[in-house]
């Protein structure tokens, strides 16, 4: 009777981390579009596109952290006593990244055409905390402290999207806006440190391949998550450029749904027999999540793009249902990609990167001449690549 109690307790608390996660990937979500609003509204035109471009670039940039917190939640699932040498990697990873950044703030001032290079080295500064904090995800995750962890996804949101708020409503420009999420990250990560028990670095060996692997890995996905939208931005009239982009966010809500699915299963994911035997469960939770998505898309069809859009998009035709198909590819994707690297399989990488460079030649030299292609072309490339991830799979367990 004790072992029933004690499992069905076990069962609510993954539920209820479950929902804690989800909740705090949603808030961040939510707080990074409600800032794209608010910014669009109080800004000029060329002073919104000078901050969007500026935080598409940090989307880029904090890769790394992403690597880094993939690579310490698996070695804290496998060895919880190594926190204070993972955190001399991540202090060691992040001065790294925010030493690039600044390196690049003058290209950035060329690339993106801004007046000062401010902006850009707010940019660089604000690298380094944000990396760091992919090692305190990693400590919280590994650990299984998913609670906790909720809570500082939480304050990351907070602090980010707060901070850049307070700067924007300031400095009324991209350059306010940069300070406060700079000086917010700051925020974050001394409470991300308190969090994680404040550990002391000590000397250890530096684990540079795995980190740079698995960020190698994560920024392939990231390119996968938002290529096709830029590739059509690229090659379709702006019109259907412009329904595409809505399309799009139909993809990324397939993607982001089942986040909290690879957030509670990737420390599982360290022990391989435990791995093999959790892995089908989580791609059929992720599976029967987007399948809702998927229903939704074929049963509204293009009304749904007037329900996101507004009615300027009523007249559209454009079906929906392969945008939702491309999503729920990625994020079937993004679990297999998270058990080949547990078992540090580094094929994984290539095909990453692989399906990257098919879709783009596919795009860009023929399949350009309808939003309806460039979709398909999307979702072929993530369907492929997830039916390789499975394949790379089963030999694995048969080897």
């Amino acid at each position: 009777m004790s072992v029933d109690v004690e499992v069905e307790e076990t069962r609510t608390d993954k539920r209820v981390a479950a929902i804690l996660v989800s909740l705090a990937l949603a808030a961040n979500n939510a707080g990074a579009y409600a800032l794209s609003i608010i910014a669009a509204r109080l800004l000029a035109p060329s002073a919104f596109g000078e901050l969007s471009s500026l935080l598409a670039v940090l989307v880029i940039g904090v890769v790394p952290a992403m690597g880094l917190q993939t690579v310490v939640a698996l070695r804290v699932a496998r060895k919880p006593r190594d926190s204070g040498t993972l955190l001399a990697l991540g202090l060691t990873t992040s001065a790294i990244v925010a030493t690039i950044g600044l390196l690049l703030a003058p290209v950035l001032v060329f690339v993106l055409h801004l007046d000062s290079v401010v902006p850009a080295l707010l940019l660089a500064v604000t690298l380094g905390p944000l990396t760091l904090l992919g090692l305190f995800h990693g400590l919280l995750q590994g650990s299984g402290r998913f609670a906790l962890l909720a809570g500082l996804m939480a304050l990351e949101g907070a602090g980010k999207v707060g901070g850049s708020l307070v700067g924007l409503l300031i400095g009324g420009d991209a350059t306010g806006a940069l300070a406060g999420t700079a000086i917010g990250s700051y925020l974050v990560i001394f409470c991300g440190w308190v969090l994680c028990g404040r550990q002391r670095p000590r000397k250890a060996g530096w684990h540079a391949g795995e980190v740079l692997h698995a960020a190698q890995a994560m920024l392939a996905l990231v390119l996968l998550v938002n290529l096709d939208l830029v590739l059509a931005r690229h090659t379709l009239p702006a019109t259907e450029a412009g329904e595409y982009a809505l399309g799009a966010i139909v993809t990324k809500i397939a993607y982001w749904l089942p986040q909290a699915v690879g957030v509670l299963v990737l420390p599982r994911f360290a022990n391989g027999d435990d791995r093999r035997r959790i892995l089908p469960a989580a791609l059929a939770v992720c599976a029967a999540l987007d399948a809702v998505v998927l229903l939704v898309s074929v049963v509204a069809g293009p009304r749904l793009l007037s329900f996101i859009g507004g009615s300027g998009y009523a007249a559209s035709t454009m079906p929906v249902w392969p945008f939702a198909l491309a999503g729920s590819m990625l994020a079937l994707v993004q679990i297999l990609l998270f058990s080949r690297l547990a078992a540090g399989d580094r094929r994984v990488t290539v095909l990453m990167w692989t399906t990257v460079v098919v879709e783009t030649v596919l795009v860009t030299a023929w399949l350009h001449s309808s939003a309806v292609q460039v979709v398909t072309v999307a979702a072929c490339c993530a369907g492929g690549l997830a039916l390789s991830g499975a394949v790379l799979e089963l030999r694995s367990r048969r080897a």
